[in-house]
């Protein structure tokens, strides 16, 4: 499930916060950019490893583990953890934690229960990924995947009422070019394809869970925008949420095989490091986020694309041809273009065409808008990345 990042949540102020004013302006300045290389690393490697993991336990030869039980093992694992967090804010005491929750779970259970939605799409997505990715190639994969943007940017739009520029239609363009790509290439590949994958199928739920994840963060967004409450809260009921749906889903799609052989059937150590990677991944990734812009988020998600296409090679024997290639390429440069800010975007053309020159900002003006760290809505066009964080 999606980790929740909230912008500017009391949860993830932290330690930054209190040690930036005893340092000099340089050491600020190092310490930030040394936090952005750092968000740059986590983001690429949480991106890569999670598919590439997922796609190397679902190819082991043995006993196959079943999806539906991993999902609901992250959800335990990511709620408990959580609760520990919120343990730990609360100075270890018992009753101060019982009394929070009480009243952010129970009292206010109407905004509680406006993340059921959420969590139900959530639980859907973690489950049409292992269908997708035991399918389908992870490079194959992780290039289709980022279809995401494409239908956060439709919902954006149709519920939200969000303007996207000129250069992002274009980049959705692209991207879906780049993808339609990919998947001809997929579809005409005369390598060895095994007999338990159906590309079809892979496809069919890589669609499904980008269309369920671009719903999903937009309507998180809209039905919690400007609500209270930590990073840890939201994740915690998140978590709930998730574990409940997930064993309702266990007990609908596989409750006869799982009662009969077990709930950690096929279990081993690849597959905890795929439940591990899914729990703690995401919280991670929630904490690093609010160091990272939106060129860095864009840029991270073209380095794990070529991570996982070499990764691919040398775990999985992938073969890579000109036409992935050209695709990847163009999903690639898509992806950059989408995460561009509209001021950069409108500076690099008045560069272009007047030449390089220094603006010094009018007395008496406000300073021109600046991409916040909080996900400012209005000056952030990478969709709602900085409200859940996959």
């Amino acid at each position: 499930m999606a980790a929740v990042g909230v912008g500017g949540s009391t949860a993830a102020a932290g330690a930054g916060a209190v040690s930036s004013g005893a340092l000099e302006p340089g050491s600020t300045t190092a310490a930030h950019r040394r936090l952005k290389y750092i968000s740059l690393a986590v983001l690429v490697v949480q991106n890569a490893s999670l598919i590439l993991s997922i796609r190397y336990a679902r190819t082991l030869p043995g006993d196959r583990f079943f999806a539906t039980t991993a999902v609901v093992m992250a959800e335990v694992l990511k709620g408990l953890t959580c609760l520990l967090l919120l343990f730990a804010q609360k100075r270890g005491n018992v009753k101060h934690l019982v009394l929070f929750l009480h009243e952010a779970v129970l009292v206010q259970y109407v905004d509680t229960l406006k993340l059921a939605v959420p969590s139900l799409i959530y639980t859907l997505q973690n489950n049409l990924q292992y269908v997708a990715i035991s399918n389908l190639p992870a490079a194959t994969f992780q290039v289709t995947y980022q279809l995401k943007i494409l239908t956060t940017a439709l919902f954006s739009v149709l519920m939200l009422n969000r303007s996207l520029s000129r250069l992002q239609w274009a980049s959705l363009l692209l991207l879906f070019t780049g993808v339609a790509i990919v998947q001809a290439q997929q579809a005409g590949g005369s390598g060895p394809r095994p007999l338990d994958q159906n590309p079809g199928a892979g496809l069919a739920a890589v669609v499904a869970s980008c269309l369920s994840s671009g719903f999903a963060g937009v309507y998180f967004e809209k039905i919690l925008k400007g609500s209270s409450g930590s990073v840890w809260l939201r994740n915690l009921q998140l978590g709930l949420f998730g574990t409940a749906l997930g064993l309702v889903g266990l007990w609908w799609a596989e409750g006869t095989a799982v009662a009969s052989q077990g709930f950690f059937f096929g279990y081993t150590p690849a597959v905890w490091g795929v439940v591990l990677n899914q729990a703690f991944g995401g919280l991670l990734v929630a904490v690093v986020v609010k160091y990272a812009d939106n060129i860095l988020k864009g840029f991270a998600t073209s380095l794990s694309i070529v991570l996982s296409t070499v990764a691919s090679i040398r775990l999985f024997g992938f073969h890579l041809d000109p036409l992935f290639a050209l695709g990847a390429g163009l999903v690639i440069g898509a992806v950059y273009l989408y995460s561009l800010p509209r001021g950069a975007v409108k500076a690099i053309a008045s560069a272009s065409a007047s030449g390089p020159c220094i603006h010094q900002q009018p007395p008496g003006q406000p300073p021109p808008p600046q991409l916040s760290s909080r996900g400012d809505l209005t000056t952030e066009p990478f969709l709602p990345k900085s409200v859940l964080v996959k």
